[in-house]
């Protein structure tokens, strides 16, 4: 178990800007002052995410690549011994205080009214709590503040409940891992998202290290892997835009992210049978089976000794694009919910309860298993070689030959451009609203683009050169920003889109009284 990181100075936290996060600090060590009459005795700390590559495909059980970004939820706190009321307040005057006392339930509903922010905050309260096993905690009195922009991707939420659980196990005198952190997160952020989630934002929000890009894989046990991106910092930079579409996660549910979840579920199932490894003790009754599951049982016996991991990864990638045509391509226009329960030799009532679909519920006439095997699978594929092209390049570097330094950012931003096909073609995660900003994108001289964050609206990342990235923003200003949404203010217009570099995890800041 990793502690979570602790810090004394900011300079350890931001790489630049200093002044203006430490003038952020004392402003909200000055709120909680006049609003409690005490200064905090910590600040919880937790960024916001992006993924570069590697969308929807974490809960199939492969890898992605993301990063931790400078954006962060913080929240002051000073515990209360004398009961366990907890008094919240926001410094961003739109959302309300509140205040609430501990109850062994805590419930938070998903209706309209109990999704409001606060709830996100007692949902981490919560899953601490039950984590660290406390049922009779401290009273305590909270200030929060967060900059990560909300609803588009980018992990607000997941950092709220996040920040939450780590503050309040902190302020019970019982600090949680990193390990515990991710798994609390996790479990509180489904208590009022009833989304069948994964687990990567918060895996990188918690666990990232300082100023380094983050290779997350393995369930339900992630590993993440510090990756230096060739040239990023100097000649190339990643540019976020933001569509200004909001996605209700909650609402759109049952039809775009549990919807995708079911189906590379059952594909799973199905591919199982098709492999013939479905009896096998690797994927008998195991929930969730993934496709991943699925790929290593049917490789078990296949010898990797001196070979090379990165070509037994395309190799059987590859394979399972070839096995998935064959398994789902006599459906290419989808199934039904009875031809996937006949598939399984299953009744629909069992598929449902096979699913959680009482938990997760889902709506839809078609199921497209094969479109979606199909993202997952080539998806995996150009992770794998994104992170070869990185590695490459990076060891080249270390040997002083750089000669194929022009090549790498456009090869990087090719399987960038193949994944925004592949999410709109075959994950059918994509809207109108980002396709049109990754092609005005691509027009302004972006190497690659596409969307991050689940998809449905939200923003798009794209690789840029780094002398030409105040051009690219211009491009997005005139073409897009000034097209659809010509009332923005000039600082809206300015906060749709912004440079990100990888930031540091989670962690605790202390400060003297």
């Amino acid at each position: 178990m990793s502690p979570i990181a602790t810090f004394t100075a900011l300079s350890d936290i931001y790489a630049d800007n200093l002044l203006r996060q430490g003038a952020r600090y004392q402003t909200l060590i000055e709120d909680f002052i006049r609003i409690y009459g005490a200064k905090p005795t910590f600040i919880a700390r937790v960024p916001g995410s992006v993924n570069i590559i590697g969308e929807q495909i974490e809960y199939c059980g492969f890898p992605a690549l993301l990063a931790a970004i400078i954006p962060d939820c913080l929240i002051a706190v000073k515990s209360v011994d004398r009961n366990s009321t907890v008094r919240l307040d926001n410094a961003n005057c739109e959302f309300s205080a509140c205040q609430f006392s501990y109850d062994s339930e805590c419930a938070v509903r998903t209706d309209g009214i109990q999704r409001a922010w606060s709830s996100y905050f007692k949902c981490g309260y919560k899953s601490a709590l039950d984590l660290i096993g406390c049922s009779e905690p401290k009273g305590m009195q909270c200030l929060v503040n967060g900059n990560i922009p909300q609803c588009i991707g980018l992990s607000s939420s997941s950092a709220l409940v996040c920040c939450a659980a780590i503050a309040t196990a902190m302020a019970n005198d019982k600090p949680l891992s990193q390990e515990m952190a991710v798994e609390a997160s996790v479990a509180g952020e489904r208590h009022i998202e009833a989304n069948n989630s994964g687990y990567i934002n918060q895996v990188v929000s918690v666990m990232s290290q300082p100023r380094s890009f983050s290779i997350v894989e393995g369930n339900p046990k992630p590993n993440i892997t510090p990756v230096k991106l060739p040239l990023v910092g100097s000649s190339l930079t990643f540019v976020v835009a933001n569509t200004l579409v909001t996605v209700d996660k909650v609402a759109t549910a049952p039809v775009c992210y549990n919807l995708r979840v079911v189906e590379t579920r059952v594909g799973a199932l199905v591919l199982a049978k098709h492999l013939g490894v479905a009896d096998h003790p690797a994927c008998k009754n195991i929930d969730p089976l993934t496709f991943k599951i699925v790929m290593d049982e049917f490789y078990a016996e296949q010898g990797t000794a001196g070979r090379d991991s990165v070509g037994v990864w395309i190799e059987r990638l590859e394979a399972m694009l070839e096995a998935s045509q064959a398994a789902f391509g006599s459906h290419a226009e989808g199934y039904t919910r009875e031809q996937m329960a006949a598939a399984l030799g299953i009744s629909c009532s069992e598929l449902s309860v096979k699913v959680h679909e009482a938990q997760f519920p889902v709506r839809a006439e078609r199921f497209q298993l094969l479109k979606r095997a199909q993202h997952v699978f080539s998806e995996a594929l150009r992770v794998v070689r994104f992170r070869q092209l990185c590695e490459r390049e990076n060891d080249d570097d270390a040997g002083g030959n750089n000669s194929n330094a022009g090549n790498v950012g456009t090869a990087l931003g090719g399987l960038m451009n193949q994944s925004q096909a592949s999410c709109r073609d075959q994950f059918e995660c994509s809207c109108r609203e980002l396709d049109e900003v990754c092609a005005i994108a691509r027009r302004a001289g972006s190497l690659g683009s596409r969307l991050t964050g689940a998809g449905w609206g939200g923003c798009s990342v794209h690789l840029v050169h780094q002398q030409n990235v105040d051009k690219f923003v211009d491009a997005l200003n005139v073409n897009y920003y000034d097209k659809y949404h010509p009332n923005l203010t000039p600082q809206q217009r300015k906060d749709a889109t912004f440079v990100v570099g990888p930031g540091t995890g989670a962690g605790i800041y202390t400060f003297e009284r």
